[in-house]
Order: C-alpha cells, then structure tokens, then sequence
C-alpha cells in the first residue's frame, strides 16, 4: 500500500513536472498552459459523453434482466478517466484520453476478467467457500465468461450470519 501511495503522491507529479518543463521548452510556457486547459475542457466534455453513453447501456442491459459487468468497467474508467484529464499534466491526459478508447477498455476489462478471483460460498457443501476463476473468450456475435471452480479447505477470516437492524 505504501509502495502504490508514494508511487501516487511523489512520482507521478514529478515525472509530471519534468513533462510540462520539457513541453515548455519546446512550445512555451504560455503555450503548456492553453494546452492543459484545452485538454482539461475537451476531456471534461468526453467525459460528459462517454459517462451519459455509459449510463445509459447499463439501465438498458439490466432492464433486459443482464448482469452489465463491461457496461460498469466503463463507466468505472470514464470516472477515472476523468480525474485524469482534469489533473494538470501531459502523462495524465494521455492516459485519459486512453481510457476515454473503447478499444483500449475493452482490452483492461479482458485482462481483469481473466485474473478475476470471487470468493463463494457452495450451498451444495455445506456452505463452505471456493474460489472461482473466471476466463474471458470473445465471440463474434458477444463475450462470454466461463467459470472454473477451485475448491479451498483454508480457513477463512470471513463470519457467515445474519444481521437485523432494530431501531
């Protein structure tokens, strides 16, 4: 967690800032400036877009009774995507931008998929967990997911019961 925290809060914004001196040097300082707020406003304007599009296929996919699992991933990258092109920077904006690609959340959501790992409880053994790893193949006509059970004997720190709320 740290290693990720520094990486965040240290690194990006210097490597940032080595970015726009360069940019800087080349274009001028005037010049960096228009362009973050350029990008900011088109990427805002995106994200506008991309969030709405995004929004609107998951309400259709679950009045269809679907689960819209690639729908949420991107909108889950338009929101970040977002915070990207709104942080002042050159690393950030292209990165947004890339998230703002249909093909390039596309790929992101195949690779998660593929090293997705869901904690389940078996009611056919006794309640007890197993883990389920799912693959991700992609067909002409949609994506399909396949599941694979790995069954755990390892105690586990999580509590089954009940809880009710009296007031």
């Amino acid at each position: 967690m740290f290693k990720a925290l520094f990486f965040l809060f240290i690194v990006i914004p210097i490597v940032e800032i080595a970015l726009l001196i360069q940019v800087s040097e080349v274009i001028g300082g005037w010049s960096t400036i228009a362009l973050v707020i350029i990008t900011a406003f088109v990427g805002a304007k995106l994200v506008k877009q991309q969030g709405t599009d995004a929004l609107r296929n998951v309400q259709v996919q679950m009045a269809q009774g679907q689960m819209p699992a690639e729908e949420l991933f991107a909108g889950l990258c338009v929101i970040i995507a977002g915070v990207l092109l709104l942080t002042p920077g050159i690393m950030t904006d292209v990165i947004g931008f890339l998230l703002l690609t249909p093909v390039v959340r596309k790929r992101l959501a195949a690779n998660l998929m593929s090293q997705a790992k869901v904690k389940m409880t078996n009611p056919q053994q006794g309640g007890g967990f197993y883990y389920s790893s799912y693959t991700h193949t992609q067909t002409p006509e949609r994506d399909q997911f396949s599941e694979t059970h790995i069954h755990s004997n390892k105690p586990s720190n999580t509590l089954e019961g009940e809880f009710e709320r009296k007031d």
